[in-house]
């Protein structure tokens, strides 16, 4: 087999704001679908002469929102039964949400970008071997092919299974080589939190795409389908709501800001007034015990250095002292937690790398430039800053030293030194 394209990482020069052109938008197509992109209620809340990925960032939260859309029909047909949850090698599920959100936004990034490589969760290795006795395979990329071709934007041939499988396997861990130098490419994490979408409807899941440019994440989008004005929130707080109603589409680009809208209620009702964008911030809390924290679900308190200091409760109507914190649950997923913090809705995500548990990077790059653009800050346990380039060829896995450090800014170089002083 031959081996996969190697993706040059060296920097091209930076041009003017103005014009600024996607690498492949030089063809009518691609200029056409990325207007088109616009039009479908993509208008963000800064003008394109403020952006220099303007063009990108509107294609990825129409893609993004296109994605949220599907996962809710097929979270909805669920409940109708059929092989549509599966269980990978490392015994964690994936749906046909999955897979088809990754279809469906690779393919329209390549139309739009194909010059950009894409690093994302799936391949279509698990697909092609299912058992070939009982059909399986067939009926599961039928599944998928029939979701995506319900939501993607394409104005050319529809688009048979071949098609939905390369693009699946665009994103996959074979698909790019990268080298030394700092890169451009997306990321992309279908859905975040596929335990709380196979949950109940309250339950969060996140799609996530990020765009990294020369070795820096410049642009994210994060479409949460069942964020409400409730999640996770008493009343008392409703008013600090980002994005009041049901689901939350946020985005952020550098030097412009993290902002936040609800998704729109069908595919095609999409709205464009900027004033239906609400600018997010971290809170302001910069007193360890009065902070809010998130941790995974699959971590404990106990296993945070700060559990020697402080006891936690999840009730908010708890007296809390100085020997005391708030610990707020997002549901599954980390993707969530970043939204939780750059929202203003938590002020702290730990998470603490394991041994034999690969922290991979589509679960923190849109985070990170969500939380940063909203004020708030990203480091491992050392307070040095997450490395997306050092898994050097692959830019799929990061070696954070301790774990995962997510703050509103205030907090963090307190909580580094508590840190510091406690973790063996």
């Amino acid at each position: 087999a031959a081996p996969p394209p190697l993706a040059s990482g060296a920097p091209s020069p930076r041009r003017p704001p103005a014009t600024i052109r996607p690498a492949d938008a030089s063809s009518l197509s691609a200029a056409a679908l990325i207007s088109s992109a616009a039009e479908d209620g993509c208008d963000l809340p800064f003008p394109p002469e403020r952006a220099p990925h303007h063009r990108e960032l509107a294609a990825a939260a129409a893609s993004v929102e296109r994605a949220c859309r599907l996962c809710v029909d097929v979270k909805r047909s669920l409940l109708s039964g059929g092989r549509k949850i599966l269980e990978k090698n490392d015994q964690s599920p994936v749906t046909i949400a999955d897979f088809g959100v990754q279809a469906l936004i690779s393919f329209e990034l390549q139309q739009l970008f194909p010059s950009i490589p894409l690093v994302a969760e799936e391949d279509s290795t698990f697909l092609k071997s299912s058992n070939p006795d009982d059909n399986s395979g067939n009926v599961l990329i039928e599944s998928i092919s029939s979701a995506v071709a319900d939501k993607v934007k394409n104005s050319g041939s529809p688009l048979t299974h071949d098609d939905v499988l390369r693009a699946i396997d665009r994103g996959g861990k074979d698909a790019v080589s990268f080298d030394s130098n700092p890169a451009t490419y997306w990321v992309l994490d279908p859905i975040d939190g596929t335990k709380g979408f196979l949950k109940g409807d309250d339950a969060l899941y996140v799609v996530g795409l990020a765009l990294v440019v020369n070795g820096k994440v410049a642009v994210g989008v994060m479409g949460c389908p069942n964020w409400t004005n409730g999640t996770t929130a008493n009343k008392k707080e409703e008013n600090l709501d980002p994005c009041p109603g049901n689901g939350i589409l946020m985005v952020s680009h550098v030097c412009c800001g993290t902002w936040s809208r609800h998704l729109s209620p069908e595919i095609g009702q999409f709205t464009t007034a900027q004033d239906v964008w609400k600018r997010c911030f971290v809170d302001a809390c910069s007193v360890v015990h009065m902070a809010r924290f998130c941790i995974p679900d699959s971590q404990t308190w106990n296993m945070i250095p700060l559990s020697v200091l402080f006891d936690s409760t999840t009730d908010e109507s708890d007296t809390r002292d100085e020997n005391k914190i708030l610990l707020r649950y997002a549901c599954c997923g980390s993707l969530c937690k970043y939204i939780m913090v750059a929202s203003g809705r938590a002020s702290v995500f730990f998470s603490r790398a394991r041994v034999n548990t690969q922290i991979k990077a589509w679960d923190h790059a849109v985070g990170m430039i969500c939380v940063q653009e909203a004020g708030g800050q990203i480091s491992d346990w050392s307070g040095e800053p997450l490395d997306l380039a050092a898994d050097l060829t692959g830019r799929r896995i990061l070696y954070p030293s301790g774990g995962v450090l997510v703050t509103n800014g205030a907090l963090h170089d307190k909580l580094v030194e508590l840190i510091s002083a406690n973790y063996k």
